[in-house]
C-alpha cells in the first residue's frame, strides 16, 4: 500500500496538494486532480485510518 508522499511524487505535486485534492478541502485544477486520482488508483493508495482520526479528533493531551 502506497503512502501519500508516493502519490505526490507519482503525480508531480506536493503532499499538501494530494491531501487537498483527496479531501476536497481546497479547489484543485481538474488536470491536477485527475493526475492525483490516477496515481492514487495505480498505487492502491488508502488513507491511514490512525492519521485520519488525529485530523478529525486531534491528539490527546496529557495533563
Amino acid at each position: 500500500m502506497a503512502k501519500i508522499h508516493e502519490v505526490a511524487e507519482a503525480a508531480g505535486v506536493s503532499i499538501s496538494t494530494v491531501s487537498y485534492a483527496l479531501s476536497g478541502k481546497r479547489s484543485i485544477s481538474p488536470d491536477t486532480r485527475r493526475r492525483i486520482e490516477e496515481a492514487a488508483r495505480a498505487l492502491d493508495y488508502r488513507p491511514n485510518a490512525g492519521a485520519r482520526m488525529l485530523a478529525v479528533v486531534g491528539p490527546r493531551s496529557s495533563r
